[in-house]
């Protein structure tokens, strides 16, 4: 895997657990006004960019049937997803006060289950999991869902039938009454994945920017993410957001990453991204709870509040991420020295 990559996964989890922190100030000490500084949001955006240049770089020029393509997918995401789900549910029936976003649904909690958008009951305007930002992965469910079924076509017509099917299924839901469904896979977001399998057929043919435009690339595209994140609503996110977002993981592959020393830290924290993003919110849950018990007032310093939240959500998707993938482990403990 390309080393950058892992950069800019870290990257994009530590920006939504930034993002959800903010979010969470308000709560833990309402006279802190941080609106200002609610950034971060648009690290999903990178992830879903990022999530069609993996699956069309990992599958590109290999033989793999749809049914092998979703059990990795599968194995990889679900479990640990599953395992959240459930806990979160346990926690909202058996103490519903320590959770603000999510409360005992059973159809919703089937639904979250098997990756179906539904209307959060704690929140019914949002379509959102019990796991709350499980939502991206209702996305990239479908998104893997069309994929496995483009893959036995050859491999030169499958960007153009994916480009089909994104089509129908926007226009589809545009046209048909609305829905919970209909209004879920009807944003354009979905095509940040497509963007994504693009740059990586480009990657594939070598059409990349020259490393010093690279770099220009990475830094403006870095620069107008967070300028239109503040200036521009969600409802526009795919081109305000979601350009950026392409221009970033597209400079950021274009860049000759090997001739540079590997930041250790950050290259494990891409690792650990997944157990980042969906083990957060029980940090954030964790010091919201702990700054309204404490008998002092320290948790409700901002920036303190802020930095805590990144470093237990890093350390908490780490351990998350060591007990979930012993096979790894077991492997590299295997492996001949060099």
């Amino acid at each position: 895997m390309l080393v950058q990559l892992q950069y800019l996964r870290a990257v994009a989890a530590l920006m939504v657990v930034y993002f959800h922190a903010i979010l969470q100030l308000g709560k833990v000490n309402p006279a802190v006004d941080a609106a200002a500084f609610v950034y971060g949001e648009t690290g999903v955006d990178i992830f879903f960019v990022l999530s069609g240049f993996v699956m069309w770089l990992t599958t590109s020029g290999r033989a793999m049937s749809p049914i092998e393509f979703a059990r990795r997918r599968i194995k990889r995401i679900v479990p640990l997803y599953w395992l959240a789900t459930l806990f979160s549910a346990a926690v909202a029936l058996v103490a519903p006060s320590l959770l603000k976003s999510t409360v005992f649904n059973l159809p919703h909690l089937v639904a979250s289950l098997f990756f179906l958008p539904w209307a959060n009951p704690a929140d019914p305007a949002t379509i959102t999991p019990v796991v709350v930002p499980g939502w991206t992965l209702n996305y990239e469910m479908f998104f893997y869902f069309v994929f496995a079924l483009l893959l036995p076509l050859p491999e030169i017509r499958r960007i153009p039938a994916m480009f089909a099917v994104f089509a129908v299924v926007l226009v589809a839901c545009r046209l048909s009454p609305e829905t919970t469904a209909s209004r879920f896979y009807g944003e354009p977001i979905i095509l940040e994945f497509l963007a994504g399998v693009v740059l990586g057929w480009l990657y594939g043919q070598k059409l990349l920017l020259p490393n010093r435009w690279a770099w220009a690339a990475l830094a403006l595209g870095f620069a107008f993410l967070f300028i239109n994140e503040a200036l521009m609503q969600p409802e526009s996110r795919f081109y305000a957001w979601g350009i950026p977002a392409i221009f970033i993981v597209y400079s950021a592959v274009s860049i000759d990453f090997s001739r540079l020393p590997v930041i250790d830290w950050l290259n494990y924290l891409g690792d650990c991204s997944y157990s980042i993003y969906i083990t957060h919110a029980f940090a954030l849950a964790f010091l919201r709870v702990a700054a309204d018990r404490l008998p002092f007032a320290i948790l409700q310093q901002p920036v303190l509040f802020v930095v805590l939240a990144l470093v237990l959500s890093s350390i908490g998707g780490a351990i998350i991420h060591e007990i979930t993938t012993p096979r790894r482990k077991v492997a590299a403990a295997s492996r001949p020295p060099a």
